[in-house]
């Protein structure tokens, strides 16, 4: 199922959370795609109360929507455990065209590599009569490898300890190197059978698919030497028990090149040129294997789908998004300066609140909100228009909380008092965590304006702070290179709004108001709106000052 990301904007407000968690609901209720809410900052303390007070969930927080890993068409290989056979690991890359599996642990969590270059490599080097014992090899993979049947299963089999012995020779002769222990392959002779039992050893493994004799088998039991039959001849016998070895002794552990899936693509093809293998494990958060990925996925890149609510200029937008393709805009702003590729769905309205346009959306189609989505959507438009107190409410906005509190069966302005008075608290919180708590980026002509905005019912509170937030504002415009950086202190009670400024430009302010700064602030009676009753003076002072 394809995914689309539904996004508010950059400091999310309560209408741009709540039209994007709604708006994903019409989308999944109405169309095959998967949407998915998304956030681009932390909440404030109105939305995670309404969030809270309708049970409704927070969206996911997302940092760019610049291609990921997880975005791509990789490959999904199952991983194999450390005790499967070098035999086994082959098999599997032949059968799945693959040059690199991964090797998880019980918790199927990643510790190493197994690749076609350091099985083969290794196996080169494995001529060595221990390396059954080296490698800890079970009983279980060497029967595996040599396609064996057991005869007789000791009940005390342990990782053998002795080497690998063929009895190509008198039984006399072979007596002298067999040692307790060992791992001996036999034919069908048995004085050469009963000369390894006499020798003690742990596993005899008789080729060809020879019978073994009651006397053989009597003997094995008494002294615990357990007996396989393999229908490999003893050269080929030979010359697969190597193969038995667990990928744990030759697979790679260390400075493994490795991608989470949160991992940018770009970032990604950095590694890969440098490093240049065939192919590279991906993991989750956890640690665990998802997939593998190599340079010819990169070919298969595909953007993040997204539909933007409640804006639609870039510098309030998730970053990334000049790499991701955009489907819809939703919104109830002044058009701003994002640019697509094809045309699109846009619905730009004159209205209060985006979630009034998202509320029409619903019953334009004849489909009714469920009840926790009517809650959240009446809030927000409760929210930014200050419950109709604010110059952008319209008719529309009326009508539509109306509808939506019916159907979320709340008393608006009881609920509105409780929002408000949740909402706009100052206690506890930092100044930073103040002024960014609603802050959107313009350009102004050729200037570059921040414009941040708190409502409140504590002007005493921020009467306290007013010194620290000049100070914090002033740091901020020289940081971040603003020509003119603006806090709306809005005061529900006095329908207001004190407006504190800093910046070279700070005199547009006084111009777009007609007031003179006492100190760093203009209080102007009568204004609660940064869309309707500030920015739009703002604009057109800026130009003018041009």
């Amino acid at each position: 199922m394809e995914k689309v990301y539904i996004s508010g904007h950059k400091h999310p407000d309560t209408d741009s959370i709540c039209s994007a968690i709604a708006y994903a609901e019409f989308k999944n209720r109405t169309t095959s795609l998967k949407a998915i809410p998304i956030r681009l900052g932390d909440l404030n303390r109105e939305t995670q109360f309404v969030l809270d007070y309708f049970g409704v969930s927070s969206p996911e927080f997302v940092e760019t929507v610049k291609p990921q890993i997880k975005d791509l068409k990789f490959d999904i290989m199952p991983p194999i455990h450390p005790e499967t056979s070098l035999k086994m690991a082959w098999s599997l890359m032949k059968k799945h065209e693959v040059k690199t599996l991964t090797v998880v642990d019980d918790n199927d969590k990643l510790i190493g590599l197994a690749s076609i270059t350091n099985i083969t490599s290794t196996y080169m080097d494995i001529w060595d009569n221990a390396i059954l014992s080296k490698s800890n090899t079970t009983l279980e993979n060497i029967m595996e490898t040599l396609s064996a049947e057991y005869i007789y299963m000791s009940k005390s089999v342990k990782p053998f300890t002795g080497k690998i012995v063929i009895t190509a020779m008198h039984p006399d002769n072979a007596r002298e190197m067999i040692e307790e222990g060992d791992i001996v392959i036999c034919g069908d002779r048995e004085d050469a059978q009963k000369m390894t039992l006499e020798c003690k050893a742990s596993l005899m493994i008789i080729t060809g698919k020879n019978e073994v004799s009651d006397n053989i088998l009597k003997q094995a039991q008494e002294i615990g030497c357990s007996i396989i039959i393999t229908p490999y001849d003893t050269f080929t016998a030979a010359r697969l028990i190597p193969q038995s070895i667990p990928v744990k002794y030759v697979m790679s552990r260390e400075n493994l090149v490795i991608f989470n899936e949160e991992d940018l693509i770009e970032d990604a093809k950095d590694i890969m040129i440098e490093t240049r293998y065939r192919s590279y494990p991906i993991i989750n958060g956890e640690n665990k294997v998802l997939g593998s990925v190599s340079r010819y996925h990169l070919i298969s890149k595909n953007k993040k789908k997204i539909i933007l609510v409640d804006h639609n200029e870039k510098a309030q937008s998730v970053p990334g998004l000049e790499d991701a393709e955009i489907l819809e805009i939703i919104d109830h702003h002044r058009i701003g300066d994002i640019q697509t590729g094809s045309p699109i769905y846009f619905r730009n309205e004159p209205v209060g609140c985006t979630a009034t346009i998202v509320s029409s959306i619903f019953f334009e189609n004849g489909i009714r909100p469920s009840k926790k989505i009517a809650g959240i959507l009446a809030s927000a438009i409760i929210s930014d228009t200050l419950l109709f107190k604010s110059p952008t409410s319209t008719n529309t906005d009326k009508i539509m909380l109306k509808r939506l509190s019916e159907i979320a069966d709340i008393d608006v302005d009881t609920f509105a008092q409780e929002m408000f008075k949740a909402g706009t608290s100052l206690q506890g919180k930092t100044v930073d965590e103040i002024f960014n708590q609603d802050f959107k980026i313009f350009k102004m002509s050729s200037l570059r304006v921040g414009v941040g905005q708190i409502i409140t019912m504590d002007r005493e509170g921020f009467d306290l702070i007013k010194d620290d937030m000049v100070s914090y504002m002033e740091n901020k415009t020289e940081m971040e290179n603003f020509d003119l950086l603006v806090l709306i202190v809005t005061d529900l009670l006095r329908d207001g709004s004190e407006l504190l400024a800093t910046g070279k430009e700070k005199h547009i302010v006084a111009k777009a108001f007609n007031k003179q700064f006492v100190g760093n602030s203009i209080y102007a009676p009568g204004v609660m709106s940064r869309k309707k009753q500030v920015i739009p003076p703002l604009t057109t002072a800026s130009t003018e000052n041009n």
